[in-house]
């Protein structure tokens, strides 16, 4: 495949021509109900079935290279070009099949009904580990049920490895509290990897993934010491055991969100970690992209240091914000699909823009009560430069942050970058 962003004057039936695949295909592939309405600026994705790529606007023959796993070297040689050659908008190159190392890819779902089950059924090619959000732990060490028993049946029976996700949530959101009177009382920890255990055994998790958030910096010792007492049993009875971390850029960065977070323990004791690399643009912040590359750069030169590489899974974000300007604080934007979003730029007829320092896709509009507001959502550009990270840590792989989502050029950039593993049989 190849992604195609939209330039004026273009259309399904001029990229038809242009990369011999049929209109319908490329509407299929990107959810596309109206092939007379697209964006400048939006992100296609094109199947094609030849080794042929068309330069894009911003591409150098650098950029190509690094998408397709190659070197300058090789592509230069490919087309009888010097490695110095200045490449141009439309021109044909061809490339090599793109290398497909193997990776793991993990989805947090937040919905466990029928909505949740379908996207496990078309996302199952490229999911290695599925994890519904999530069992609350209660302060007597017991977990609030989730009712998830359908989900795992459709997931196992797609070879997708559930996990257990155990989270100090209560209320409306994560209690430092919570997590404190269980980190500091050994009794109580039992009572609840018992409980864990068995509801694993009971409904067929394959392991446990811990998202204890907003823990206090001074329970990070007894947060290690509760890992622990985890991993050692869980390890005991065959199960895997992972944790969430918090997106740090040093082993002293402060902050509730970040300093109970001890990377290299985790590393060290777990089979692997999930870093929340996501939310830098939040619900209640100012605009600015959720997950940009530049600051998950600054993450995993970190994370590497302290953490195997085989161990980290990068967090990747299937979401987007519209925040009204100027941004207020105490106001909270609106949460789009990175699909919804395109939608809106469609159909407010304004032009999609990239910033090629986050890497991430935007647009700014106003509303009919002359209201300026700006998006900052995700694409398949946006994708592709996050998967150009897994490959170039060479990281375990990728968890998905949050599923359901409207997104559907994912499974087809993901399956012509990896090879995803699976573990069930």
């Amino acid at each position: 495949m190849q992604i195609h962003v939209i330039q004026p004057g273009q259309s399904l039936w001029s990229l038809s021509q242009l990369y011999r695949v049929p209109v319908q295909t490329i509407a299929n592939v990107n959810q596309i109900t109206d092939a007379n309405q697209l964006s400048i600026g939006q992100a296609l994705v094109i199947p094609t079935s030849s080794q042929l790529y068309v330069v894009q606007p911003g591409d150098t023959l650098q950029s190509i290279a690094i998408a397709y796993a190659t070197s300058v070297a090789t592509l230069a040689a490919s087309n009888q070009i010097t490695s110095s050659s200045q490449v141009y908008v439309g021109q044909v190159l061809r490339v090599p099949i793109r290398n497909q190392a193997s990776t793991e890819v993990n989805a947090y779902l937040t919905d466990v009904s029928s909505k949740g089950q379908q996207t496990v059924e078309e996302l199952a090619r490229v999911l290695t580990y599925m994890s519904p959000f999530s069992y609350h732990v209660s302060t007597d060490g017991s977990l609030v049920p989730l009712n998830d028993t359908a989900l795992i049946s459709t997931a196992k029976s797609a070879r997708v490895a559930p996990l257990l996700v155990m989270t100090n949530w209560s209320g409306q959101m994560f209690s430092s509290d919570l997590a404190h009177n269980i980190l500091n009382n050994t009794s109580l920890q039992q009572t609840v990897i018992e409980n864990v255990l068995s509801v694993m055994k009971s409904r067929g998790h394959i392991g446990l993934n811990i998202d204890f958030e907003y823990v206090y910096p001074q329970d990070r010792t007894s947060y290690n010491g509760f890992l622990q007492a985890v991993t050692t049993r869980l390890h005991q009875e065959g199960y895997l055991v992972s944790t969430a971390l918090a997106p740090k850029i040093s082993g002293t960065e402060t902050g509730l969100l970040y300093e109970a977070h001890d990377y290299p323990v985790h590393g060290q004791l777990c089979d692997f970690v999930v870093l929340m690399t996501y939310e830098w643009g939040w619900i209640g912040g100012p605009p600015m992209a959720v997950s940009p590359v530049n600051q998950i750069q600054q993450v995993l030169n970190y994370a590497v240091s302290v953490i195997p590489s085989n161990k980290i899974l990068m967090g990747v974000s299937v979401y987007g914000y519209d925040w009204k300007l100027p941004f207020v604080s105490g106001t909270r934007a609106q949460t789009l699909s990175p699909q919804g979003a395109v939608n809106r730029a469609i159909g407010l007829r304004v032009p999609i823009q990239y910033s090629a320092t986050s890497q991430a896709p935007y647009y700014r509009y106003v509303d009919s009560a002359r209201s300026q507001h700006q998006v900052w959502f995700e694409d398949a550009r946006s994708f592709q430069a996050k998967l150009n990270l897994v490959r170039q840590y060479r990281l375990r792989g990728m968890s998905f942050w949050s599923y359901p989502t409207d997104f559907p050029q994912v499974p087809y950039v993901l399956a012509d970058n990896f090879q995803v593993r699976k573990l069930l049989q």
